[in-house]
């Protein structure tokens, strides 16, 4: 057998014989987004233009990582997402996660806490702490924090249609402690248009929460300039049933529409732009997944220098975190969790995320035990320590395969947002249902290929196992929805009333006109004004969001 010249020569003279003889286990091989993977990948599967394309760390494009020494100069922030029952329950598990090596905090909210009802509302019952911490007030958010230095720490919250309010809390906690907003550093999600697409907790329409999107903007360039503004969410259009390439352009697509909604309102992209930041998910397909890292990162560079004409090299940097995939756990043979997270955490690294989260193994089936969440941060220090990953910069770039699944997801993820610009924008696309159709389509179609065993999830339609009933699970003491509320009555009744009102009433005029709502909302924060209280002076002037149905 002589040596072959070239891709095809090997294809025809080499391999084609032996799997006569020998065949492979499949007709065909793809990844998870349905991409088609061939059998060896070599120069002839990459572009001309790659070279240029691919490029250096911490040069654009930025394929290879925003920055030039990436992990040799500093790990990425290891986060453990946390928050449940009370304020000081998960003050006590942030302290833990802290003292075990923590590096940042990343806050889950109660779901009443996510759509902006106080606990004492009766649509809440037997929600209160349920899947995060319960916030009613600046009252549970100094409990929150307590003792917590907020200028030696970076906070990340999930909070999306109320984030102005619950990041006017952690301003007014900070203040309280002594730390201006110049120290404060950090990530508010703040992604609404997500919310629609996805996910489901929205209070307002859409153009009214641009507004407060966009007055988030403005108000954090001038004084919390440290501050990410914004965490445009890719992460919860894969767990809805996306494909790869549908969370770079669905997510980027988003991007493009804080950034224009901003420029409308007479912002200097560059003002504001090199603070937004991106969340991603990282699922199975190790290679796919670095792929769209590095894909991603490099579609936003050319959209923010070509479409916005972005001047500061910041402003052209998609900086994410990164989460295991929650959607991927499998309540049967949690442990397996462990393997899944460990190679999804390792995707991340691989395609350079800025921080990363890791679930837990029993989050399938609880809200995790502490020893849970140890291992799962222990896989970060793992990685970062023990696996020489983070050695040298971009590891896989230049790998055939790596380049060629990095061109082919930023092409059709590019085709995405073409159709959607073709739309009028991300609003209108929302609007007409066709994200939410697309999803749909490959949601189902991979519950189809899972049912056909076309699919291989280990432990769940294959090599299944007889397994006893899950122990040692976390439960949520059910007093706490109680206690919560009663907290919330004796708070209004030390707190000035008449004070409350009246910065609340500023609030309702201010929301009529143009004005940015944030200082009235950080004065009703200080007063003890509560979420609900808040939210329902908002929802007056702006309205309520009923969803469309989509078919």
């Amino acid at each position: 057998m002589g040596k072959s010249n070239s891709k095809q020569e090997w294809l025809d003279k080499t391999r084609k014989p032996f799997i006569e003889k020998r065949a492979e286990q499949k007709d065909k091989f793809t990844t998870l987004s349905n991409v088609n993977v061939e059998p060896l990948y070599s120069k002839s599967d990459l572009k001309k233009d790659d070279k240029e394309n691919i490029g250096y760390p911490g040069e654009y494009p930025y394929t290879r990582g925003v920055y030039p020494s990436m992990y040799r100069g500093r790990y990425w922030t290891m986060r453990q997402y946390a928050g449940f029952g009370d304020a000081k329950q998960s003050n006590e598990r942030y302290k833990y996660l802290l003292s075990q090596g923590q590096t940042g905090l990343s806050v889950a909210f109660d779901l009443p806490t996510q759509i902006g009802y106080d606990s004492s509302d009766q649509i809440c019952d037997g929600e209160v702490g349920k899947v995060g911490v319960a916030i009613d007030s600046l009252k549970d958010m100094e409990i929150l924090f307590d003792d917590i230095p907020l200028d030696k720490v970076s906070t990340s919250m999930t909070i999306n249609s109320p984030a102005a309010v619950l990041l006017a809390m952690y301003i007014v906690v900070a203040e309280k402690q002594g730390v201006t907003m110049d120290k404060l550093t950090g990530t508010i999600q703040n992604d609404i248009l997500k919310e629609y697409v996805a996910r489901g907790t929205y209070i307002f329409p859409p153009k009214p929460s641009m507004k407060l999107i966009t007055d988030i903007f403005e108000y954090c360039s001038k004084n919390v300039p440290r501050w990410n503004t914004i965490s445009i969410s890719g992460y919860h259009i894969r767990e809805a049933g996306s494909t790869a390439i549908q969370e770079i352009g669905f997510t980027l697509a988003d991007g493009i529409a804080y950034v224009e909604a901003a420029i409308k309102t007479g912002l200097d992209v560059d003002k504001f732009a090199k603070r937004l930041s991106f969340f991603f998910n990282a699922h199975n397909n190790l290679f796919e997944e670095v792929a769209k890292f590095r894909a991603a990162r490099r579609l936003w560079a050319k959209i923010m220098k070509e479409r916005f004409h972005a001047k500061d090299e910041k402003s052209l940097m998609l900086r994410f975190h990164t989460q295991t995939a929650g959607s991927t756990l499998t309540a049967q043979q949690p442990d397996n969790n462990i393997p899944r997270v460990t190679i999804q955490a390792l995707s991340a690294v691989l395609g350079g995320t800025q921080s990363l989260h890791t679930n837990s193994r029993d989050e399938a089936l609880s809200l995790p035990t502490e020893e849970s969440v140890r291992i799962a941060l222990r896989t970060q220090q793992i990685i970062a320590e023990e696996s020489g990953v983070i050695d040298t910069v971009d590891p896989l770039g230049g790998s055939y395969f790596v380049e060629a699944l990095t061109d082919k997801l930023e092409k059709d993820a590019m085709n995405y947002i073409e159709k959607i610009d073709e739309m009028g924008g991300m609003v209108e696309a929302i609007e007409k249902g066709y994200v939410q159709r697309e999803i749909q389509k490959e949601a189902y179609r991979f519950q189809k290929e899972l049912e056909n065993e076309e699919r291989i999830v280990v432990g769940m339609n294959k090599y299944q196992t007889k397994e006893e009933s899950p122990k040692n699970l976390l439960k949520l003491d059910p007093a706490i929805q109680k206690n919560q509320i009663e907290k919330l009555k004796n708070i209004k009744e030390m707190r000035d009333n008449k004070l409350v009102s009246q910065s609340l009433n500023e609030l309702k005029e201010a929301a009529k006109g143009k004005e940015n709502l944030m200082p009235y909302i950080i004065n009703s924060v200080k007063a003890y004004s509560t979420l609900g209280e808040i939210s329902n002076v908002l929802k007056e002037i702006f309205g309520e969001y009923n969803e469309n149905v989509v078919v």
